[in-house]
């Protein structure tokens, strides 16, 4: 209680974690995205979502580490990198999952999150590591408010790739057809469109933002082997909140949920704040389920 009369005492502290929020929030929205499509196209719910985070996150620290290059230059690399892995596992697993009950899908997605947590822990280690980037701070209401020019870099990033996603999905030929399956793969078959040739862009696709997204993640924060079920979480809540196909509403929801994190943080400690995320989570289910249930219509 007395951070949160702190809160009401000193208004810049609240406006510093509001900011911090919404510059984090933005990076929980681009890994929201592709849980968005691959739930929307395949109706496959990807546990496995926070293990590609976390992979792009390693991809770049092991690029800045080796080879001193900096993780907004190693962002494409780790993109591509797990565009590749998202290809290899859809061709291994994720296609003979497209259809069956949901269920499957979540056995199936959380084997492979096991294996991938167990491969980066082999690979890089259990320890937490981040990359700095070296990057000044801009100060402002004298000195009580800051913000990182590299959280501020990792927003734009955030914008320009939602706005490249957008473009790509309404006028490109993969775009359309990624559209025209997701709201009937049948008619879309039926029409010529390879939904198989879909399926397997659409789950590279998603594994590319994670790993962009990761990329922004190991610049502005930490990460180690076993932190990808946050970010899974994350996305599943914001996609829960802002509705399938609605990218829109996934970045504003993203947003709020990274500056609800942060006060909780302040006010309930830092060691309570992924408490938080599943607590929200669980509430955000059972209002969900209440109000669908009064939106229920029965045939008479």
């Amino acid at each position: 209680m007395d951070n949160l009369l702190l809160l009401y005492q000193a208004p810049t502290i609240l406006l510093q974690l509001v900011v911090d929020g919404l510059l984090v929030g933005a990076v929980f929205a681009l890994a929201a995205y592709g849980m968005a499509l691959v739930w929307g196209v395949m109706n496959i719910i990807n546990v496995s979502q926070g293990e590609y985070v976390i992979l792009g996150g390693y991809i770049s620290y092991f690029l800045f580490r080796q080879f001193g290059l900096h993780p907004l230059l190693g962002l494409p690399i780790a993109g591509l990198a797990l565009f590749l892995l998202g290809l290899l596992l859809y061709r291994v697993v994720i296609h003979r999952i497209v259809g069956r009950d949901m269920f499957i899908s979540l056995l199936a997605t959380f084997g492979i999150s096991i294996l991938l947590q167990q491969l980066m822990n082999e690979l890089f280690g259990p320890d937490v590591v981040s990359v700095d980037a070296g990057m000044p701070t801009w100060y402002f209401l004298g000195n009580a408010v800051t913000v990182p020019t590299a959280k501020l870099l990792a927003f734009g990033v955030v914008l320009a790739i939602a706005a490249l996603l957008v473009a790509g999905l309404r006028y490109s030929r993969l775009g359309q057809a990624i559209r025209a399956t997701a709201q009937n793969a049948r008619a879309a078959r039926v029409l010529g469109v390879d939904t198989d040739r879909v399926y397997a862009a659409t789950y590279a696709l998603n594994a590319a933002l994670c790993g962009m997204a990761g990329s922004l993640v190991v610049m502005i924060w930490v990460i180690h082997p076993f932190i990808g079920l946050t970010y899974t979480v994350r996305s599943f809540m914001i996609v829960i909140v802002a509705g399938l196909g609605n990218l829109p509403g996934v970045f504003a929801t993203g947003l709020g949920l990274g500056a609800l994190e942060q006060i909780a943080g302040f006010v309930l400690g830092a060691e309570f704040q992924s408490a938080f995320v599943f607590s929200l989570l669980v509430v955000i289910l059972i209002v969900r389920n209440a109000w669908l249930r009064r939106r229920r219509e029965y045939l008479s």
